[in-house]
């Protein structure tokens, strides 16, 4: 039985994106003076390019039906290849990666709030709206 018809899970994708998107901003800045080092980032939207790629692998009764495959996919950091921001090699730009964990912590902050808030709602009827 889904209490709340999903919406608990899509919030718990949403907090797994904003916690590996901030542990990527982090080694970032902490490798600011790693030389050759090449920033990484998180990207919904070439995550769900990936998605969208796979297929689902399955048996066809008849060889008129469509084909069609499923791979099993882990959401991806990707590394700024051609990039260089100073003279060592490294990649990683200070400002943007500041901002950058700002923004994210806002959307982790907000979708918080909503988990919050539907197990808050949960225990109010669980209580008998007590």
């Amino acid at each position: 039985m889904d209490l709340f018809g999903g919406t608990i899970s899509s919030l718990e994708k949403g907090l797994s994106y904003a916690t590996l998107k901030n542990k990527t901003i982090a080694q970032n800045i902490a490798n600011v003076d790693t030389p050759n080092y090449k920033a990484q980032d998180v990207s919904f939207k070439q995550m769900l390019t990936q998605a969208k790629q796979l297929g689902v692998n399955a048996y066809r009764t008849d060889t008129r039906h469509y084909e069609f495959k499923m791979e099993q996919s882990t959401p991806g950091v990707y590394t700024y290849e051609n990039f260089r921001a100073r003279h060592n090699g490294n990649g990683v730009n200070m400002d943007a990666e500041q901002a950058s964990l700002a923004e994210n912590q806002i959307y982790y902050n907000a979708l918080i709030d909503r988990v919050s808030g539907k197990l808050s709602s949960l225990n109010n009827v669980i209580k008998g709206g007590r």
